[in-house]
């Protein structure tokens, strides 16, 4: 499938489409922004990248639905946080 692709080729259903976004954020900053772009509610997945380009964590939406579950998400990005100086995240919406 490529993604100028409006349908799906095997099963002819509608393909939605998504933007992204890249923000650049302190360490301390990390968790709090996470946080508020999940409460956003039309993010689909955020993806914590160090300075280097490298992927730190993919957090699925579905995962912010749910806050006990959240927990071990937000524990992970603390650690990163105090493990990097500066850190990118890409968030991934639906249109």
């Amino acid at each position: 499938m490529k993604d100028e692709d409006k349908f799906c080729a095997v099963c002819g259903a509608a393909v939605a489409k998504f933007t992204r976004e890249e923000f650049s954020v302190s360490a301390s900053n990390l968790v709090d922004r996470v946080k508020e772009l999940l409460h956003e509610g039309n993010v689909t997945r955020i993806i914590v990248k160090d300075e280097k380009g490298k992927v730190l964590l993919e957090i699925p939406a579905t995962i912010g639905v749910i806050g006990t579950v959240l927990a071990p998400w937000l524990a992970a990005l603390g650690v990163i946080a105090a493990l990097a100086t500066n850190c990118k995240i890409v968030v991934e919406r639906r249109e």
